[in-house]
């Protein structure tokens, strides 16, 4: 069976194939791009810029075309633009996914040395050690690690040094913690277990120094979006019918263009940029849409945002006719989206509470198997003392192993394992560390527990990293679902006051649709088009701080973006009408 995901890569590249070989042009594409899109198992380079300059030419032409016919040619730039951009987008977007999932991939460095030191306590064996740690990471750091131990065989080195300075340009800390790792596999028994400790704390260190500097770092590119993408953009535009007074003609389309294409297309880039910095992320555990307790809500999403949008829209046409459009889009697009994404935000929330249990159980387990205790008695003494998920995980690993005579190890992994459908990168580290257990035995007791120290260090650098973003993020999601509409809806309102003369509608605001308001600026006219860009700043800006403080996660950023929609279309409606009122 095709997995999804290489089913829809497979189509994106024989879309890509058909439209290169539509291009007559063979495009020069450097080394950075070529190994980007190598990494990422994207289509060959040269195929991608090439699609992407043929895709260009046409949106290009077809601009050019229209505005000659309808004569808009200040929009020219405009269609020229537009052409530009999917050649640009084609070399430049897979070197930022490629650096954005290096980052991704950095984060999970000090569960991999978790893993390669645990194996070291119990065996003093550098190249078994780096074998385990690389065959049983899942991400892109261990097969990297695993990809240098295969290079390695033969040669007196086990593929740790070469890993390290693989990635030691991206995490510092990664060639650090691999020199004491490396150094504690030929000491004796006493000072290999403080070598191994201090290859953790060089990790853990790395991670949380890097976390803390790059919250330092944005505060000032933040508030230059802030700035210049929001507020400043906001602001002016109460001001805008008074402009014409000073013979600046802007009309409704041009307004459009700047507020609905231009300057979210200026935030995705300006947000993009930011990420592509960002120098390491905690990913959320990753929930795919084919996750058998993640129902298929596509359908039933389509028709709850259809409806919400139908009954919103009709009860904000008495109050504010122009809004229907705004209020329609943003309540429907919110509600579907919090419908579709809310079983795996349940899911996220069983796995992190399984995963909080996870430093007890290695402890717990680890005294028992430490002092003789078989691990299968280990892990059921631990599952009755452990309340929550991870308890029940424990049981129900101890449950299918007595059940079916399975290993330890088949128990947690196997076709019928409790790890099965748990989407926890820690939870299934734990696993491998009870099955690895299970066959050192008491020796692998204090590994065990030091295992369980390090994961209980890590969620702590973890927690105090993303409060570090918090305090940046929090204002950021406030502005894109308060603060941004309400000045947005504010403006707005006092549109609505300037007085005709002075290129105002003279007090309307419900847009009664007449002739003079027709060719002024007014709150029916430019309502919806401040409206559509509040619902986009509320979209873009709360990707971006959800993508800055917990990664990039689909389901993650789509219940976030869910919940701010309706927010943003409700205080901007709010504030025009309460505005109007006061005025």
């Amino acid at each position: 069976m095709v997995a999804p995901s290489r089913g829809r890569r497979e189509r994106a590249t024989r879309f890509v194939d058909e439209l290169s070989s539509s291009w007559p042009r063979d495009p020069d594409v450097d080394g950075e791009l070529i190994d980007a899109c190598d990494r990422l198992g994207w289509p060959d380079a040269s195929r991608l810029v090439a699609a992407g300059e043929a895709v260009g030419s046409v949106i290009a032409v077809v601009g050019i075309v229209a505005v000659l016919a309808t004569g808009a040619f200040p929009l020219l730039p405009l269609a020229i633009g537009l052409g530009v951009g999917p050649p640009l987008a084609a070399r430049n977007v897979p070197v930022a996914a490629a650096e954005l999932a290096r980052t991704r991939a950095v984060g999970d460095a000090p569960a991999l040395f978790g893993r390669l030191t645990l194996r070291l306590r119990v065996e003093p064996s550098l190249e078994r050690a780096v074998s385990f740690a690389g065959q049983s990471g899942d991400g892109d750091l261990a097969a990297s690690l695993r990809e240098h131990a295969r290079r390695a065989r033969g040669t007196p080195d086990a593929g740790l040094a070469s890993f390290a300075a693989a990635w030691g340009e991206t995490a510092p800390g990664i060639e650090r913690a691999a020199a004491l790792v490396a150094d504690a596999a030929d000491a004796p028994a006493d000072a290999r277990e403080r070598g191994c400790e201090r290859a953790l704390s060089a990790v853990r260190s790395g991670v949380e120094e890097r976390a803390a500097a790059f919250a330092g770092d944005i505060r000032a590119p933040l508030t230059g979006l802030y700035a210049f993408g929001v507020l400043l953009p906001l602001a002016l535009v109460g001001v805008l019918p008074a402009a014409r007074l000073a013979g600046v003609s802007i009309g409704v389309g041009t307004l459009a263009v700047l507020y609905d294409l231009l300057l979210p297309v200026g935030l995705l880039a300006a947000s993009g940029w930011l990420l592509a910095r960002r120098p390491i992320s905690f990913p959320p555990p990753r929930i795919d849409s084919d996750h058998p307790d993640v129902p298929d809500r596509r359908r039933s999403a389509a028709a709850l945002g259809v409806f919400v949008g139908v009954i919103a829209g009709a009860g904000c046409l008495p109050v504010l006719p122009w809004a229907v459009p705004v209020v329609a889009v943003g309540a429907g697009v919110g509600a579907g989206l919090l419908w579709l994404f809310a079983p795996a935000r349940e899911l996220r929330k069983q796995v992190r509470e399984t995963e909080s249990g996870l430093p007890d159980a290695l402890a717990l387990v680890g005294r028992r198997v430490a002092d003789g205790t078989a691990v299968e008695q280990a892990l059921e003494e631990a599952a009755a003392a452990l309340p929550g998920g991870t308890g029940d995980l424990l049981g129900a690993a101890v449950e299918r192993g007595e059940q079916l005579g399975l290993s330890t190890e088949k128990a947690f992994f196997g076709r019928f394992g409790a790890l099965q459908d748990v989407p926890s990168p820690r939870a299934r580290d734990a696993g491998r560390l009870f099955g690895l257990a299970a066959t050192e035995g008491p020796p692998a007791g204090d590994a065990l527990v030091a295992a369980g120290d390090h994961l209980r260090e890590l969620r702590r650098v973890e927690r105090e990293a993303r409060r570090e973003l918090a305090a940046i993020t929090g204002t950021l999601s406030n502005t894109a679902a308060l603060f941004g509409p309400l000045v947005g809806g504010v403006s707005v309102a006092m549109v609505g006051r300037i007085p005709a003369d002075a290129g105002g509608v003279g007090g309307a605001l419900g847009g009664g649709g007449t002739s003079t308001a027709t060719t002024t600026l007014g709150p029916p006219s430019l309502g919806p088009v401040v409206g559509v860009y509040v619902l986009l700043l509320a979209a873009i800006l709360t990707g971006l701080a959800t993508a800055l403080e917990r990664g990039i996660d689909r389901s993650l950023l789509g219940y976030r973006i869910g919940l701010a929609l309706p927010t943003a279309t409700a205080a901007y409606v709010a504030a025009v009408v309460a505005a109007g009122a006061v005025l």
